[in-house]
């Protein structure tokens, strides 16, 4: 029993997750598996809404079966939704994150808080180059016994004040036996140089000797090569501040390293509560558990107003109106920064823009319009050119009841017979289109 129990320990000991917060796409993708997440993590957070949002019968009933009994169900607090929320404001991620989404992150954000005693290596902005502070230090035990009159302080006082002053004194003769030990090596290397000259010149001028001299070199190479070897690895007055550069610079990785176990993490697949995570440096994983340190995504660049939109689904510019909405490709990276990777030399396509819309003409009495309405060819009729307008309006509709169509109904024709064409990602058509300055050659 008592080996069953140290090794049950060992296993729990060597988890890399402390506390791991679910959503609902891994739930329902079954990615990773129920028993690897609690084979890794020690403890399961989600929230209660997060099992009704799971409409399949098949998976809810999995998810209660093999799951449910080792998660714990928790819902956040009104502060740190809040927190999430203005933070997400300031990225622009609030308008394409749902409620749960959000209360995810905050539950999040409250497990870091508990596990790390605060906030102190998250960011309260965006823009926030640092984090907010430093890991909390546990007070030593001799500050509780400074604090009050202690028995026999009186005694202790003058040893400890004789100890202080034979320790300056030992600091004192180590800091004058630096500069003397350096003279002293560089007196010494002088004396060498000069004997070595002293002697190649005598084996010179000496007949006979020629041997000797072609020797000698061969012979002192080896002792000279070990004493610079041995020079690299000891610690010498001359090399004492490298040193401690080496040992200052490594002690700091160390402490800045990624810990072996993660406190508090966020098991999601959505990329807008990726992004906020990163931001916040909140610890994020992967579907497989490792840990995610660089986010690549796909935003809509205004090229007019340069105005970023996380909605991949806008046509119009939410800002200045137009239609100027690039796809462009963003990322975020373990620090927090968020950049926009712009294409080298890009040029914007002006191609159907060189002749203007046509002038609108009023109707007649009995409903006809003129000959001529829209241009020739009647390229400029019902043009959509805003949001607001009343034809964008109806062609949205339209694309709704195209959706809604039943392909099986026996009333039903493709769009081969009907004429009808749904391309463009299934976008409506705005503006008259790039082919339109090619009718006006008719």
């Amino acid at each position: 029993m008592a080996a069953t129990e140290s090794s049950a320990t060992s296993v729990e000991a060597t988890k890399p997750i402390h506390s791991l917060v679910l959503d609902t796409g891994p739930l329902i993708k079954n990615d990773p598996p129920a028993s690897v997440l609690i084979a890794r993590a020690e403890k399961l957070y989600t929230l209660p809404n997060i099992i009704s949002e799971i409409r399949d019968a098949a998976t809810r009933a999995r998810v209660e079966t093999t799951l449910l009994p080792f998660v714990t169900l928790r819902s956040p607090r009104p502060e740190s939704l809040k927190f999430i929320a203005d933070f997400a404001k300031k990225t622009g991620d609030y308008g394409v994150l749902s409620r749960p989404d959000m209360e995810v992150l905050a539950l999040g954000y409250e497990l870091e808080c508990e596990r790390n005693g605060g906030d102190w290596r998250l960011r309260n902005t965006p823009g926030q180059k640092g984090l907010n502070g430093r890991p909390p230090q546990e007070k030593p035990a001799t500050d509780e016994t400074t604090e009050g009159p202690v028995q026999g302080d009186e005694t202790q006082k003058p040893a400890e004040s004789e100890q202080a002053s034979e320790g300056a004194k030992e600091e004192e003769a180590d800091v004058q036996s630096e500069p003397q030990t350096e003279a002293n090596l560089s007196d010494d290397m002088e004396r060498l140089n000069l004997e070595a000259a002293a002697n190649a010149d005598k084996q010179t001028t000496e007949p006979g000797t020629t041997e000797a001299v072609q020797d000698s070199p061969a012979v002192q190479q080896p002792e000279e090569a070990s004493e610079e070897s041995d020079d690299e690895g000891w610690i010498t007055p001359s090399n004492l501040k490298k040193q401690q550069a080496k040992d200052s610079g490594a002690a700091g990785t160390s402490a800045n390293a990624t810990p072996k176990v993660l406190q508090a993490a966020i098991l999601t697949s959505d990329y807008a509560m990726q992004n906020v995570a990163l931001r916040i440096n909140l610890n994020l994983v992967a579907p497989s558990l490792s840990r995610i340190t660089y986010l690549k995504t796909w935003v809509l660049r205004c090229h007019g107003c340069f105005n970023i939109t996380k909605d991949m689904d806008k046509q119009f510019c939410p800002k200045c109106g137009q239609n100027t909405l690039t796809r462009t490709s963003c990322s975020t990276d373990q620090h927090g920064n968020f950049k926009i990777h712009l294409k080298q030399n890009f040029q914007w396509n002006n191609r159907g823009n060189v002749f203007s819309v046509p002038k609108p003409v009023h109707g007649s009495a009995n409903g006809r319009l003129p000959k001529h309405v829209g241009g020739k060819n009647g390229w400029g009729r019902d043009l959509i050119l805003a949001e607001d307008q009343k034809e964008h309006v109806k062609a949205l509709d339209e694309q709704r009841r195209q959706r809604k169509k039943d392909l099986m109904d026996d009333d039903y024709l493709p769009g081969l017979l009907t004429g009808h064409r749904s391309g463009g990602g299934s976008k409506v058509k705005v503006g008259a289109g790039r082919a339109v300055n090619s009718r006006r050659k008719r």
